[in-house]
C-alpha cells in the first residue's frame, strides 16, 4: 500500500508489543476454534463462520492464512526478542523479522513459545544466533515489553490489529482505501502546516 503510494520516504512503521493472551501457557491448551467461542460467548458454528471469514480477508490481500489452526501459546519470548531486533534500529530488520513471526505462526501454525521456532525465525531474518538464544536464556527486554505494553494500552488499545496513523487510531481490519485515505490526509495536513507558515527575523508569515 504505501509502496502504491510512493511513500517508502516518508512512511514509518514502529512495532509495538501486545500480548493479547498474556497468561497463555507454553504449550497448546485448547484448539483456537474452542478458544475463540469461549472468548466471545460464541457457539462453536457461529465461532467456526466468523474465523472463516477472517481467514478468508487474509486470502483476499494474498496472505496463506490460517487461522482456525493456529497454536495459541505464550507469546512473551516472541516479544522479548521483537523488543531487541528493534534495539537494532534497523526498520526494515524488524518488518523482516516480524513478516517470519507471522508467517510461522499464521501460515506454518508453528508454537511461537517453542525456542526453536523462534531459532529458526532468527535465522531466516539473518540474525545473529548467539545473541538470539543470550536473550531467550535469560529475562532480556521483560521489562521492555511491559513498559510497551502499558504505553499501547494507555492508548485505549485492548485488541488487534490497532494502527496509531499520526496519532488517530484505527481498530481492525479495515479496507485498504481507509488506510490510505487515513495516511494521505496525515501527510497533506504535515505538508499544509510546514508550508503554511514561515518565520524569520522579522516575525512569521501565514
Amino acid at each position: 500500500m504505501v509502496s502504491e503510494l510512493k511513500l517508502e520516504n516518508r512512511v514509518a512503521f514502529d512495532y509495538h508489543s501486545f500480548e493479547l493472551y498474556p497468561d497463555a501457557p507454553k504449550d497448546v491448551q485448547e484448539i483456537t476454534l474452542v478458544r475463540f467461542a469461549k472468548k466471545y460467548n460464541l457457539s462453536m458454528e457461529m465461532a467456526a463462520e466468523r474465523i472463516d471469514k477472517i481467514a478468508q480477508m487474509g486470502r483476499a490481500e494474498g496472505l496463506d492464512f490460517k487461522y482456525s489452526s493456529t497454536q495459541n501459546t505464550n507469546t512473551m519470548d516472541a516479544h522479548r526478542l521483537t523488543q531487541y531486533v528493534n534495539s537494532l534500529d534497523d526498520p526494515k530488520l524488524t518488518k523482516k523479522f516480524s513478516d517470519f513471526l507471522f508467517k510461522a505462526y499464521f501460515s506454518n501454525n508453528l508454537k511461537l513459545a517453542n525456542h526453536d521456532v523462534l531459532l529458526d525465525v532468527a535465522k531466516k531474518a539473518d540474525l545473529d544466533l548467539s545473541k538470539i538464544k543470550e536473550v531467550l536464556n535469560s529475562q532480556q527486554y521483560f521489562e521492555a515489553v511491559r513498559k510497551d505494553e502499558k504505553f499501547i494500552t494507555s492508548q485505549g488499545v485492548n485488541a488487534v490489529p490497532f494502527f496509531i496513523i499520526n496519532n488517530q487510531g484505527i481498530m481492525g481490519a479495515q479496507p485498504k482505501e481507509v488506510f490510505k485515505k487515513v495516511i494521505t490526509d496525515a501527510l497533506k495536513a504535515e505538508d499544509d502546516l510546514t508550508t503554511g507558515m514561515s518565520c524569520g527575523i522579522d516575525g512569521c508569515n501565514f
